[in-house]
């Protein structure tokens, strides 16, 4: 079996758990490399964090494709886990473009990866049902037989359209055209978590660190859910932890916020070859 079929068939085994499991969002290299030494059974990627690594917001419009599933290679090649990857909306509106890029994101090591229903067009936010479905469909045929556990995104609750009960048709649908796994981002609370667990047959993923209230692993177990990602919220924490240091030293001169940073001798352990191996 090689590598990459191994790690499919870890990634596929953590969402038959009857507990949710935490797959946290690397930006980076050196962030798949910290959390990976803190003992996660699987990282994905964030299309937000690395926007945010690049000096730019997260638009649809502004990342590439190319750019996304480079920083996804070099987030592969710094773990031993499985990785996801934040693949937009595939790219294109078209089932053909979505088809291409899970392809080409299987092509370079990743083991999973998500599609979104969302245009990048403000003015008409949402893909009509019909081709959003379309667009699933074929990307599911595409890597059928590959190692890759395909993810679709729901994203009404992103763009002003907060109806459960259309989110829920979308996700049903989803399923039914082969999505492994289903994904609304910005639910707003926890009866709307379970009422979409309840409704689908498939293992549900939520965002904790986005907007509105927070849950436990514990409770949003209990509510149904499998998979817990924190989108680009971690990039975002360590982005207000520079500021913070930066602040200080600007205001009041002081460098207080070493106390808080990692020691250089911890870094260089973490960056290690070795890690990348699991040992």
């Amino acid at each position: 079996m090689s590598d990459q079929q191994k790690k499919y068939e870890r990634l596929k085994s953590l969402h038959k758990s009857d507990k949710a499991f935490v797959i946290p969002n690397p930006w980076d290299a050196g962030s798949a490399r910290l959390l990976t030494s803190l003992g996660f059974d699987a990282l994905a990627t964030t299309s937000a964090g690395y926007a945010f690594s690049k000096g730019k917001r997260d638009t649809l419009p502004g990342l590439s494709r190319r750019s996304i599933l480079e920083n996804a290679a070099e987030i592969v090649s710094a773990t031993h886990l499985p990785v996801s990857a934040d693949l937009g909306n595939g790219f294109g509106s078209t089932p053909d473009a979505c088809a291409e890029t899970v392809r080409m994101a299987c092509t370079i090591g990743l083991v999973g990866g998500s599609i979104e229903d969302a245009t990048g067009d403000p003015d008409a936010p949402i893909f009509d049902i019909s081709q959003a479905i379309e667009r699933i469909r074929t990307a599911s045929k595409a890597v059928r037989g590959l190692p890759f556990v395909l993810t679709a995104r729901a994203e009404n609750y992103l763009w002003g359209r907060p109806d459960l009960d259309d989110t829920i048709r979308r996700l049903q649908a989803f399923s039914e055209a082969g999505a492994d796994v289903l994904y609304t981002p910005g639910l707003p609370d926890i009866d709307a978590i379970k009422a979409v667990c309840r409704a689908v047959d498939k293992p549900v993923n939520v965002v904790m660190g986005l907007r509105g209230p927070t849950y436990s692993v514990a409770e949003l177990s209990d509510a149904g859910v499998r998979r817990i990602s924190v989108g680009g919220s971690f990039a975002r924490a360590a982005l207000g932890a520079l500021m913070r240091a930066a602040e200080e030293v600007r205001t009041s001169g002081t460098f207080r916020y070493v106390a808080d940073a990692l020691p250089g001798s911890v870094v260089a352990e973490l960056m290690s070859d070795e890690r990348v191996d699991g040992n």
